[in-house]
């Protein structure tokens, strides 16, 4: 089997990506034997990477955002497959992306093709895998609820600029977690659940999480008055807030709630109120940058003491 052959499964949105098309024909001047099919639907993704590893392929391309990402991690994973993953960024936040390092650029994230793969971790509750991270309350219903339109213009800042536009409409939720030698209960406005280390367009809810460590970082934004009262300004400069999180890292974390919790999955929702979350490690390999944060033989590297 030729180690030089790879499928792209690309966002059918992106199907006129001049800078896509040109990354793909410079692979195959390459030597590389690089083909494309496109998403139309819910289940293409499945379907196609089925597709490429009953045809023998050992590596495939993910061209999209984190939504097209999420689905094709997932799709792998159920195959307990050898295969390799590349991600190319395409869409509007790309957040496991940036985090990782990957260059949005298509042609340089097809670099990552002659990098060696790296066994990473992925997320996983009721059923349903994440790769990125698992978001709660405030955070996810923004994320929900911004327009495509709106991220078109604006980038990864409409989801800040719906979060702020939505403010009346902030509300905390009591909720209980519990982890190995873990315990926390009390009126909470957002969480993250990470495998990854940013979600909503850039927002670092996990700062420290590693994707290949087997745990899942955990970061809980507590709702005191003084919080509550003040948080629209902290959204507006940044400013802050991470000083507020409650923050654990765990190979598993039960969530109960009074109310139903809104959960976003890397784009797809989800809403439980009793949901159980825990890392698969190692479940996916995926080509990252040799000096991505998000592993952690770079750990000492960028967490300087």
């Amino acid at each position: 089997m030729s180690e030089r052959k790879a499928l792209l499964i690309l966002h059918g949105k992106q199907a006129l990506n001049e800078d896509v098309r040109a990354a793909v024909e410079a692979r195959r001047e390459q030597g590389w034997e690089l083909a494309v099919r496109l998403t139309w639907e819910a289940g293409d993704a499945q379907r196609l990477v089925e597709e490429a590893l009953a045809a023998g392929y050992p590596k495939i391309v993910a061209g999209g955002g984190d939504g097209t990402l999420r689905d094709i991690a997932e799709a792998m994973a159920a195959q307990s497959t050898q295969a390799s993953l590349v991600l190319m960024p395409l869409g509007t936040a790309n957040d496991f992306a940036r985090a990782a390092g990957v260059p949005l650029e298509p042609a340089l994230a097809l670099d990552l093709l002659d990098v060696a793969a790296s066994s990473i971790d992925l997320g996983e509750v009721g059923g349903q895998v994440f790769l990125n991270m698992a978001t709660g309350g405030f955070g996810s219903q923004v994320t929900a609820n911004t327009s495509e339109d709106l991220k078109k213009v604006l980038g990864g800042a409409a989801y800040l600029f719906t979060g702020l536009s939505r403010f009346s409409e902030l509300h905390a939720a009591y909720g209980e977690l519990q982890g190995p030698d873990f315990h926390w209960s009390g009126e909470l406005l957002a969480l993250g659940i990470g495998n990854g280390r940013q979600a909503g367009g850039g927002h670092e809810l996990c700062p420290q999480a590693l994707a290949d460590d087997g745990l899942l970082d955990i970061s809980i934004l507590p709702a005191p008055q003084e919080v509550v009262g003040t948080l629209k300004s902290l959204l507006t400069d940044g400013f802050g807030i991470d000083s507020m999180f409650v923050r654990a890292r765990l190979p598993w974390v039960e969530i109960k709630v009074a109310e139903g919790l809104y959960i976003n999955l890397d784009g797809e929702p989800l809403e439980g109120d009793n949901l159980r979350f825990c890392a698969q490690p190692g479940a996916l390999r995926v080509h990252l940058p040799v000096d991505s944060p998000l592993l952690s033989v770079n750990e000492v590297v960028n967490r300087p003491d």
